[in-house]
């Protein structure tokens, strides 16, 4: 872990603070490992999953939840996998393409890392 001070990536707070492994914010109480913030600022784009796990272009997903398709009748169902993902800026951060439906962006809120 550097000496830097890392700024809180949720309320932005400069008063930050290590902890064992870990960066602490005393403002609003988010932690985080430094490290992967590190790592995803290099990339410039940092996209969480459903459960606070960093995603990458490439990565593997599944769906946590089913989710209706405008324009068809059935919906994306839960457990679906989808592969070679890629981030992109945005409200719906990930474009993929899911079996049987096709190329499509999802919230990254509805997807779990595999």
């Amino acid at each position: 872990m550097s000496d830097t001070i890392i700024p809180c990536p949720i309320c932005k707070c400069e008063y930050t603070y290590a902890m064992d492994h870990l960066m602490v914010c005393p403002e609003c109480g988010h932690e985080w490992n430094a490290t992967d913030i590190v790592e995803a600022s290099n990339d410039g784009l940092i996209v969480k999953d459903a459960h606070g796990n960093l995603l990458k272009d490439g990565d593997s997903v599944s769906i946590v939840k089913d989710l209706p398709v405008k324009g068809f009748a059935k919906s994306i169902k839960v457990g679906t996998k989808v592969t070679n993902i890629r981030l992109v800026e945005g409200d719906h951060n990930i474009d993929c393409k899911v079996p049987g439906f096709g190329g499509m962006a999802l919230k990254s809120e509805f997807v779990k890392k595999v």
